[in-house]
C-alpha cells in the first residue's frame, strides 16, 4: 500500500473516500428504487390512492389546513413547512400502492412533526438557510481556488478553517436530518397500522421501504461528516 496517498496532506485521500460514498449512495439509490418498483406491483386493499392516505393520516391528527398537491419527478416527495403542504410525486399522490401508502404517510409524518413543534424538525429548519449560504460560499471559494488562492485574499491554512466551518454546519444539517426522518417514518407506520391502511401482509413491506428511504440520509451524513474531518486534518497538518 502506498502510505503517501493516505496522508492526511493528500488530496487523494478525500477523493477516494468521497467515491465511496457517492458509489455506496448509487447503490442505496438503486435499491430504494428497486424496492419502490417492487411495491408499486402490491395494491392496497382498501382502494385507498398515496393523495387519500395523507389526506386521512393529516385529518386524523387535526391537520385540515394542511394542503396535499402533486409536483413531477419520482422521489420527489416532501414536506414544506413554509407553507405547511405536503407535497407528493405523481406517482405516489395517484398510486395505489404499499409504496404509496408508505412515502405518504411518512411526508404527513414531517406536518405532524411541525404541528407538535419537534424540536429537531424546528433546528433543521432554522439551519436551512444557512446551509444554503454556506454551500454556495463553498463554491465561490473552490472556483476561486482553481484561479489561485490569492485572488482570495486568503492564505491557505485560513481557507481551510472557513471550509471546516462550512462543512461543519453542511454535516451539522445531515445529522440533524437523522432523527427527523426516522421520527416521521416512526409516525407513519404506526398510525397506517392503527389506522388500518396495511396488513399484516403488506405491513413489512411498507417499513422496508421507508428503512431503503432513511439508508439514503445516512450515507449522505456520513460522508459529510467525512469530508470534514479530512479538512480538519489537513488544517493540523499544515500547522
Amino acid at each position: 500500500m502506498n502510505i503517501v496517498l493516505f496522508h492526511t496532506n493528500s488530496p487523494a485521500m478525500i477523493f477516494i473516500i468521497l467515491i465511496g460514498f457517492m458509489i455506496l449512495g448509487f447503490a442505496v439509490q438503486a435499491q430504494l428504487k428497486r424496492r419502490f418498483k417492487q411495491y408499486q406491483a402490491l395494491p392496497i386493499d382498501n382502494g385507498l390512492t398515496g393523495r387519500d392516505i395523507a389526506r386521512k393520516m393529516l385529518d386524523d391528527h387535526g391537520l385540515q389546513n394542511v394542503n396535499i398537491t402533486a409536483v413531477e419527478g419520482r422521489l420527489t416527495d416532501h414536506y414544506n413547512p413554509r407553507d405547511s403542504s405536503v407535497n407528493l410525486s405523481q406517482d405516489v399522490y395517484h398510486g395505489n400502492h404499499v409504496a404509496a401508502a408508505a412515502i405518504a404517510a411518512h411526508e404527513c409524518g414531517h406536518a405532524v412533526q411541525h404541528a407538535t413543534k419537534y424540536e429537531w424538525l424546528d433546528l433543521r429548519t432554522g439551519l436551512v438557510p444557512i446551509v444554503n449560504a454556506s454551500g454556495k460560499l463553498m463554491n465561490i471559494v473552490f472556483f476561486a481556488s482553481l484561479f489561485g488562492m490569492g485572488m482570495l485574499g486568503l492564505g491557505f491554512k485560513s481557507i481551510l478553517l472557513f471550509l471546516i466551518a462550512a462543512q461543519a454546519i453542511i454535516a451539522s444539517f445531515a445529522l440533524v436530518t437523522l432523527p427527523v426522518e426516522y421520527d416521521a417514518s416512526r409516525r407513519a407506520l404506526v398510525w397506517l397500522q392503527d389506522a388500518n391502511v396495511t396488513n399484516s401482509n403488506n405491513h413489512g413491506m411498507a417499513q422496508d421501504a421507508l428503512k431503503w428511504a432513511a439508508r439514503t440520509y445516512v450515507v449522505a451524513a456520513a460522508a459529510a461528516v467525512t469530508q470534514l474531518l479530512y479538512y480538519v486534518m489537513l488544517y493540523m497538518g499544515r500547522r
